[in-house]
């Protein structure tokens, strides 16, 4: 009688059989994780809003209520990062070293456009196994207008007049084009896509939204960190989220 044939079974599908002939798969490994939170930048004439939640979870655990997501690389210039903790971690520490580069050739701090460039080019150098990051660069520009860059975890990227990243996107976004309407930089002839919303009136709908967000995504939520960016400098502010 002859021998049966020799199956060979990969990795991912190694596990003991429900019957003769069944093969149990498992799900495979993974590098990365997402851990979470929300981003949330608007624009206008004179200022610029960035926000982002506290909360770094993983699965269906809470791992600390208190993460900043902001993170600065000059005076008037932020980046706000959501998705795999360690992969944030790892870019901001390299985007700070090349900003102290950048500074010691240039006699000058980095400027928005010049981080936003900076970063899409990372990103893109390491598309084949990108950082698992969902990035806002925020700041002023030389007229003193407000700056937003958002990106795709291999970087390209645009400035628009409002922008939403991470898990809170999908509720946040519709809110925002509700209630802002920006047309596209990319429309021509070119329309003025920067918000017309005056300061108060954007940091009110930036708190509501993500009030509104915490309640209905289970990773964003304990606290929002808010800053508003003008000529006059950086004020910081917190919102207490459901911690639930």
């Amino acid at each position: 009688m002859a021998a049966p044939p020799l199956q060979l079974h990969t990795p991912a599908s190694i596990g003991p059989a429900s019957g003769p002939g069944d093969i149990k798969s498992r799900p495979a490994w993974s590098p990365y994780d997402d851990n979470g939170g929300t981003c949330v930048a608007v624009a206008g004439s004179d200022y610029c809003i960035v926000a982002a939640s506290t909360r770094l979870s993983t699965g269906f655990s809470i791992l600390t209520r208190d993460c900043s997501k902001l993170f600065q690389i000059s005076e008037q210039v932020y980046i706000a990062s959501a998705g795999f903790q360690a992969d944030i971690r790892a870019l901001q520490k390299m985007l700070q070293t090349r900003n102290v580069m950048y500074q010691h050739i240039h006699r000058k701090p980095m400027s928005a456009s010049a981080l936003a460039q900076l970063l899409g080019n990372n990103l893109y150098y390491k598309r084949f196994f990108p950082y698992f990051t969902w990035n806002l660069c925020v700041g002023l520009d030389p007229e003193g207008k407000g700056s937003v860059y958002t990106y795709d975890p291999v970087g390209s990227f645009e400035r628009v007049g409002y922008s939403c990243q991470g898990s809170g996107k999908d509720l946040i976004q519709p809110v925002l084009d509700n209630q802002l309407k920006a047309a596209s930089p990319l429309v021509l002839p070119s329309e003025n896509w920067m918000t017309a919303l005056p300061l108060e009136q954007a940091q009110d709908l930036v708190r509501d939204a993500f009030v509104s967000a915490g309640e209905r995504d289970i990773y964003t939520g304990d606290c929002v960190e808010i800053l508003t960016i003008t000529t006059g400098g950086v004020h910081r502010e917190t919102l207490d989220l459901k911690k639930d």
